[in-house]
């Protein structure tokens, strides 16, 4: 079972999470059936999507944006061989003057490819996008994958290529580093951190950043200074950032008061109720968390996904291993891509 401190879906909580390759949504769509599709893609019935693109492709409906989209769903099924196949029926579909539609495509392909596991092909793609393109998640992409075969300088070099076109984005860093401490290589990575705490700005985002830096360089005390700013100004993205500060440096009064006070700015909330849950998993309190997870799955909206999620933990922490198999198994059925959960699932079903 892991130590308790959550899941900061914020700056990364999946490698590709930042990559800039559209929305659900390109837009020009016509075709009934393309239409009903982006609309159950866009409101996260997946299923429902992959089946209305599929109509629409072989209905001859707009090849190119139902093939997109039939690879977006199943992509959110983690269904990434067949997501990469029907992106590259998308390509096959696109016009030749569709310069930018065919790197969007190309670029989530390679996305698709990746979480395949397959860093040979992975690469490939970027290489023919980067033989047109200057683009920042194509070096970022082949650089994740050189690092999966243990060519550190290469990925290196690609890394870099990245951070040298897009030098003020803190969420590329953080990606970066990401890679590296997936791969027990945060020593490595480290140095990513280091260069994004030297980006230039003074306004409040700019604290709030810094202050995501230092928490993942585990300097909680600086995360803190650079969070106080932000936290006055009930910033609330700061407000979540300064809870987890706070249970890492395991002060569960001061971090029950920061989601109490996001409570207080913004009402009823899930992200709350879900800081209010990690405080008492963290302090040994397991039914507590579950009665906030459970007035934060009764709230209409919000992202509910991390309140699922710990759902399962707080079960698992009451040593009630059945009860936490069949969440994680309903947790993998709403969230089938992604990766933890899939672990999580791995080991309870050996319990």
């Amino acid at each position: 079972m892991r130590k308790i401190n959550g899941r900061i879906a914020a700056g990364i909580a999946a490698i590709m999470a930042a990559l800039s390759v559209g929305g659900c949504s390109m837009g020009g769509a016509t075709g009934t059936k393309t239409l009903a599709a982006q609309e159950a893609l866009e409101s996260g019935e997946y299923e429902q999507a992959q089946q209305l693109f599929a109509e629409a492709a072989n209905d001859g409906e707009e090849q190119m944006l139902a093939y997109r989209g039939l690879g977006l769903a199943c992509m959110e099924l983690a269904q990434y061989e067949e997501a990469g196949k029907a992106f590259e029926a998308a390509l096959a579909s696109a016009d030749d003057k569709m310069k930018e539609n065919v790197l969007d495509i190309e670029l989530y392909l390679a996305t698709a490819q990746y979480r395949d596991g397959d860093y040979d092909d992975t690469a490939a793609t970027c290489d023919q996008i980067l033989a047109e393109h200057e683009n920042a998640d194509a070096y970022f992409l082949r650089g994740a994958s050189r690092l999966h075969e243990e060519m550190q300088e290469e990925a290196e070099a690609d890394f870099d290529a990245a951070v040298a076109l897009r030098p003020d984005s803190y969420d590329l860093y953080l990606d970066i580093y990401e890679c590296y401490r997936k791969l027990s290589l945060s020593g490595l990575g480290s140095r990513y951190l280091q260069s994004a705490l030297a980006i230039q700005g003074e306004d409040t985002e700019h604290y709030y950043n810094r202050g995501r830096i230092y928490y993942y360089l585990e300097n909680y005390e600086e995360a803190q200074v650079q969070l106080t700013g932000p936290v006055e100004e009930e910033y609330e993205p700061a407000l979540h950032l300064m809870g987890r500060v706070y249970l890492a440096l395991e002060d569960y009064v001061h971090a029950q008061g920061m989601y109490r006070k996001l409570q207080e700015k913004l009402g009823e909330n899930t992200a709350s109720y879900n800081g209010l849950a990690l405080c008492s998993l963290a302090s040994g309190e397991y039914d507590m968390a579950l009665s906030y997870i459970a007035k934060g799955l009764a709230l209409e909206g919000g992202d509910k996904q991390e309140l699922y999620f710990n759902e399962i933990v707080a079960y698992e922490k009451k040593r009630d291993f059945a009860t936490a198999k069949s969440k994680a198994q309903e947790y993998m059925q709403r969230y089938p891509a992604d990766e933890e959960g899939a672990r999580e699932w791995t080991f309870l079903s050996t319990r």
